[in-house]
């Protein structure tokens, strides 16, 4: 459970790479990511569950001229990001391996990111405290590794279908934030992860600018292909808007909509 931030953020959203690393559930039936609590934080959400990642720091920046060799094409264009600098991208590709690496144990080289969707933190940001252009990655988990948590940014971790941790955060026993939901619902479409990573392969990363509409002391996030948001195409699975309700963002037909 966590409580609305009442902000408004005018600072440059900070850039950051998340890996949503999937793998097949042990019975074979479905897929199954992996989840990392962040315990208290001063600038995310208390005790939120998210996928591995973080900002992109100096040394990003400072080694991405090695990450390009290693990719099959331009990392800009792979993000589907044609504007910005190639040195740019490739520090997200390097920080998605980096974060993964420190937050988990998992190695991954940059050549096994599947680019999936970018979200920009919008100026009233509901659950942060800053402001971030995330990017992120689908990936599967590579055989022979194991996956844990530091201790130290990461307080436990969790393999989970992504149906059980939404009914997990309808049940309050989950904080989620609501990228983590919508790529959560998304993910609920795949059966197997050969799937998934085909899909994000042929289908361009979306780019997802949330809108806020403030009612009282509520609130509702909405997402492109909403009457209400400025881009009227739709871009991901889902519902088009959630809104805050005593303790979660649900969509306008209830939380047994995250489902259907």
């Amino acid at each position: 459970m966590t409580d609305l931030v009442d902000e408004i953020l005018t600072a440059k959203p900070i850039d950051a790479a998340t890996v949503v690393l999937v793998r097949q559930a042990p019975d074979d039936y479905g897929i199954q990511t992996l989840l990392l609590c962040r315990g208290k934080s001063r600038t995310v959400m208390n005790n939120a569950w998210v996928f591995p990642g973080g900002k992109v720091d100096a040394a990003d920046l400072n080694h991405s001229s090695t990450i390009q060799n290693q990719l099959a094409g331009s990392a800009a264009d792979m993000l589907n990001e044609p504007d910005l600098d190639n040195h740019s991208a490739c520090a997200l590709f390097r920080a998605a391996c980096r974060e993964t690496q420190e937050e988990t144990g998992v190695s991954l080289q940059p050549a096994a990111l599947q680019t999936w969707s970018r979200w920009i933190t919008p100026n009233e940001p509901s659950m942060m405290k800053k402001r971030f252009d995330a990017r992120f990655f689908i990936a599967s988990m590579p055989e022979g590794q194991t996956a844990t948590h530091d201790g130290q940014e990461a307080t436990d971790s969790q393999w989970c279908s992504p149906s059980y941790a939404l009914r997990q955060y309808a049940a309050n026993t989950l904080v989620l934030a609501a990228p983590q939901i919508m790529t959560l619902i998304a993910l609920c479409q795949y059966n197997n992860v050969d799937d998934v990573l085909e899909a994000a392969y042929n289908t361009p990363s979306y780019h997802i600018r949330p809108q806020v509409i403030k009612t009282g002391q509520s609130r509702t996030l909405i997402y492109p292909g909403d009457v209400n948001h400025p881009e009227s195409e739709k871009k991901m699975p889902g519902p088009t808007r959630l809104t805050w309700k005593d303790t979660h963002f649900e969509p306008p037909q209830g939380l047994e909509q995250f489902y259907q």
